[in-house]
């Protein structure tokens, strides 16, 4: 089955009470859709998915049970909802020989090889369904804690990879203290996998072990025929230019009563992540497709992608 098939049904379950939806990869019931976020105590939400999932899939149901303000990050760049907001996936084109030959990005590469010259890697690829709650958190949960990542966003994760493969790298010392593990998110309809979490050992700071872990896995997206390694939003994260050479535009839509609190304060991600003149546009086009495409047209629809230094040349202009 073609893993980027869309599915918008609904069923009843015997482990959920009330109407499990399904959209995409994900499920929810009423009762677990919202996540609290809050900007200088102001409430909002969000979705189970935003903190450590790529795409998230709205339907036009879902908008209309939420209460606002309700923001969702990082719509498919192929889905009919949402507006490009002030931020942009950085991508690595593992595929480009000039990725690899690029002077600084050899230098530094060779650079963290050096740091971890005697430590020990390894790689696995495994079914997202066979993945438990513990297991995620056993692999992040230092992590999610100090990024304050709400447990049900780790259940939110748990849930988008039911059907999608995982691949985890873990880095250990020569004494076998583990180093970091990385998890990604394998999106083939994409061409890309998504770096979803990634936690290191503080003792090993000096070595650099994120930006290994970055090297890792665009190198087994090299070798596994993946052409990006999606290394998430951008703008706040100086450390990824080593990485990106590709920008994609980050969907997202926001809903708002004009009044509240969250859209009169200036500094607030309704201001720092969206045009004014966005808020409540729900719709990427101005008359939006109402028919759903099929599984095979959505595949032939490319990511919008921006070369990484024209771009940011451009913002310094």
């Amino acid at each position: 089955m073609n893993k980027r098939q869309h599915f918008l049904f609904a069923e009843e379950t015997d482990e959920k009470p009330g109407l499990v939806q399904r959209v995409g990869f994900q499920s929810w019931t009423d009762e677990n859709l919202l996540i609290e976020s809050d900007h200088n105590d102001i409430l909002y939400y969000t979705t189970r998915w935003d903190a450590l999932c790529p795409y998230i899939n709205v339907t036009d149901e879902m908008l209309k049970k939420v209460p606002k303000p309700f923001i969702v990050y990082a719509l498919p760049p192929d889905s009919d909802f949402g507006v490009p907001i002030n931020d942009r996936y950085g991508l690595a084109d593992t595929q480009a020989p000039d990725f690899w030959t690029d002077s600084r990005r050899a230098r530094k590469f060779k650079e963290y090889d050096k740091h971890f010259r005697n430590f020990t890697s390894t790689e696995e690829v495994v079914p997202g369904s066979s993945l438990t709650y513990d297991d995620i958190c056993e692999m992040g949960g230092a992590h999610f804690e100090n990024c304050y990542i709400d447990p049900r966003e780790v259940d939110g994760f748990v849930d988008y990879i039911q059907n999608l493969d995982v691949l985890i790298l873990r880095v250990f010392d020569p004494d076998g203290v583990q180093v970091l593990v990385d998890v990604s998110i394998l999106l083939p309809c994409y061409n890309q996998i998504y770096g979803s979490f990634c936690q290191w050992n503080r003792d090993y700071k000096n070595r650099s072990p994120g930006m290994y872990a970055c090297l890792l896995a665009c190198r087994w997206a090299a070798r596994n025929g993946y052409r990006y390694y999606n290394l998430g939003p951008v703008s706040d994260y100086g450390y990824k230019a080593l990485f990106v050479t590709d920008l994609e535009p980050i969907y997202s839509l926001a809903l708002t009563d004009l009044d509240h609190p969250l859209a009169l304060d200036l500094t607030s991600p309704l201001h720092t992540d969206f045009s004014k003149k966005d808020w409540n546009r729900v719709y990427r086009h101005e008359a939006p497709v109402k028919k759903l495409r099929t599984a095979s047209a959505k595949q032939e629809k490319k990511p919008v992608l921006v070369n990484a230094l024209a771009a940011l040349s451009n913002q310094g202009a």
